[in-house]
């Protein structure tokens, strides 16, 4: 059987590197836009305020779509849960499809011209939606595993942890198991953002497919039994 310990690493580690993935490469290709986080677009935003830069109406306009993903996303969970469906696989392929479809626009629509302009906040969008997809998935579905989009959290908590082992306490087996869910994260976060990054600079929006395609390949790691 396979192990719920694996399928956690699989499945954890493998969004973190699409959300690695995808912030940088639409970071890249959209001109400073966050789509994994929405922390980053409000710092942008008030530097760009006091700038001559552009891309302001894009990262304003990245906080409500992210906010309807995540609607959508719950209003799905609570759906599937009321028939005693799994929401995770279901998930996992609409991310896919948004995902899909943002490397396709982008592609279509390139070269996209100012960030401001309707072909980039369309693209963009896409882009945040998907991981609006994510980010719901993380707190609805598999809030037991680390973030998977945000680091800073993981970060802190593997310094704690790690701090405390080095101090000669004794981790409890839910400590190292919370250890490991974190640094794997970070580390496979991290990878994404490299991938990402090379990604889109050789091959444009085709990249983004990657990440679909990775999702793609989750859809067949085995669902956790109740109560395991």
């Amino acid at each position: 059987m396979f192990a719920h310990t694996a399928r956690d690493t699989v499945i954890g580690s493998g969004l973190a590197f699409i959300a690695g993935f995808v912030d940088a490469a639409a970071f890249i290709a959209l001109t400073g836009l966050f789509t994994a986080h929405v922390t980053g677009n409000f710092v942008l935003i008030g530097a760009e305020l006091i700038s001559t830069s552009t891309g302001v109406l894009a990262k304003l306009l990245a906080l409500p779509t992210f906010i309807l993903a995540v609607a959508i996303t719950r209003l799905i969970t609570l759906a599937l849960e009321r028939r005693g469906s799994s929401p995770l696989r279901p998930l996992l392929a609409l991310e896919a499809a948004v995902l899909i479809a943002f490397a396709i626009a982008g592609v279509a629509m390139s070269p996209l011209g100012s960030p401001d302009g309707a072909k980039a906040i369309g693209v963009g969008m896409l882009g945040v939606a998907a991981t609006g997809i994510q980010n719901g998935i993380g707190r609805l579905v598999i809030g037991y595993l680390a973030a998977t989009t945000v680091m800073t959290v993981n970060v802190t908590q593997a310094v704690i942890d790690l701090t405390d082992r080095l101090c000669g306490a004794r981790l409890s087996e839910q400590v190292s198991t919370r250890l490991r869910r974190t640094l794997s994260a970070v580390l496979a976060f991290a990878a994404g953002a490299l991938a990402g990054a090379f990604g889109v600079a050789a091959l444009s929006f085709w990249s983004v497919l990657v990440p679909a395609f990775i999702l793609l390949v989750l859809l067949i790691v085995p669902d956790q039994k109740p109560g395991s």
